[in-house]
């Protein structure tokens, strides 16, 4: 997506150990009209499919998530990285490394809010060693659920994670595949798509 690819170039911020800081616009300050571009093409993407709900992580994911929702008219669910008092009941858990946090989290999600019935596109900002993608595949398949695709913001190409998720045969779109990317010059190389 040349729209996502551009503002990339123009705010991204590259920094030691394959960091791509991108928090202007994607994962702090958010940029909703950007969002609305993207959640457009997401729809765009997984046209056809019989997507009833939206699945995403806590927390850099919730924003761009949310108006991928709102694009396709379906609720929005995000799997917490904590227990808290107002999620009680039965849940599906799983652990997460987080390549960002370098820490494993317990993941969860209310069994109130996903089972057999749902169609489940998962969203998230970024796509680098795919422990956080595996997870929440692992809980919609606790569930019963399908993982009907996932739809990635930026993909880190040049790491395990795209390569691990489309060998699983889930239809996985990335809206911005960086190839490379070097802090000493501030190149970022997009894959031709």
């Amino acid at each position: 997506m040349k729209l996502l690819e551009d503002r990339i170039r123009k705010d991204g911020i590259l920094a030691e150990g394959d960091v791509l800081k991108v928090d202007c616009f994607l994962n702090h300050q958010m940029d909703v009209k950007l969002f609305h571009e993207m959640g457009m093409e997401f729809k765009r993407l997984f046209a056809g499919k019989p997507i009833n709900k939206i699945l995403t992580i806590e927390a850099s994911g919730i924003g761009i998530a949310c108006v991928v929702a709102e694009c396709f008219d379906v609720p929005v669910l995000f799997a917490k990285k904590s227990q808290s008092i107002n999620l009680s009941g039965d849940v599906y858990a799983t652990k997460i490394q987080s390549y960002t946090h370098k820490r494993v989290y317990d993941v969860i999600v209310s069994k109130r809010f996903i089972g057999p019935e749902d169609h489940v596109l998962i969203i998230d900002d970024f796509l680098a060693n795919g422990c956080a993608l595996q997870g929440l595949i692992e809980l919609v398949q606790d569930a019963g659920a399908t993982v009907e695709g996932i739809g990635i913001c930026i993909e880190k190409g040049f790491q395990e994670g795209g390569k691990l998720i489309r060998a699983t045969g889930i239809q996985l779109e990335s809206l911005a595949i960086v190839d490379r990317m070097d802090p000493a010059t501030g190149e970022i190389v997009f894959r031709e798509q």
